[in-house]
């Protein structure tokens, strides 16, 4: 396992905003084998942490009203507020200017120049999650309409390296990372999605075993997008909880 990143730009921290967090909670402690506490503080407003061998690896908390259920990823920065200034110069959005949550950082959140949704963490007392060990972050990928656009925008704000390969369909896949480490992917939105399908970034989180941890998440209420299926360096799948959030999981490699 690893500690929390302290590389600017990197992932740092991954929550689900739901329609439902007490079922949420059940169906994640389920499939990923988390434990997961509730912080009763109420300016937190029901959030909870997610952990796996007692280590912080997620958070899981009520949506505000109108807000969709899904994922969302946040990248580490060291001044949540000069870094929406660069987001919109870059062609980015400020969607939520950078706010105090209680004394354990900073957040804000972002849309890049395709409408993807993305966050940024300035760690004060929560440093963010642990990785290396299964129900941890393993991969994050962007899917987007124009990710030519959204490739330049993430290498101008945050430095990422680009790494391309060509796909079997034809298309090319994008590895994103920080000093010879990927730890994301970026790929063109396939042209036979929906068109009111917007941009968006998936999480995956490391399992033991693809096959298992995918039937437990359909045993669990999930539904399935793609099922287990081989990849270069292990198995993966991609599924929607029963509030309707899309991740995905992935083992070996």
């Amino acid at each position: 396992m690893t500690e929390p990143t302290t590389r600017l730009g990197r992932p740092v921290w991954v929550d689900l905003s739901t329609s439902d967090a007490a079922a949420a909670r059940t169906f994640y402690a389920a499939v990923l084998g988390w434990d997961i506490e509730v912080n009763e503080d109420p300016q937190y407003g029901g959030y909870a942490m997610a952990r796996a061998g007692g280590l912080d690896v997620a958070g899981i908390g009520p949506a505000q009203p109108g807000a969709p259920t899904a994922w969302s990823i946040y990248f580490l920065t060291d001044d949540a507020a000069s870094l929406g200034d660069r987001i919109s110069d870059a062609g980015g959005t400020v969607v939520m200017p950078a706010m105090t949550v209680g004394d354990v950082g900073r957040m804000a959140v972002f849309a890049d120049p395709a409408g993807a949704f993305f966050g940024a963490w300035q760690p004060n007392t929560m440093a963010g999650f642990h990785t290396g060990m299964a129900g941890s972050f393993r991969w994050a990928e962007i899917n987007a309409r124009g990710v030519e656009r959204d490739l330049d925008f993430y290498h101008d704000v945050f430095g990422w390296e680009l790494s391309r390969s060509d796909l079997p369909d034809g298309g090319v896949y994008t590895s994103l990372g920080l000093d010879g480490k990927n730890f994301a992917g970026a790929m063109e939105m396939h042209p036979g999605m929906p068109p009111e399908m917007p941009s968006y970034w998936l999480v995956y989180f490391a399992v033991d075993s693809a096959d298992e941890a995918f039937a437990r998440a359909i045993a669990a209420g999930g539904s399935q997008i793609v099922p287990p299926m081989p990849m270069p360096d292990g198995r993966f799948a991609i599924m929607r909880d029963p509030q309707g959030a899309a991740f995905a999981i992935l083992a070996g490699g």
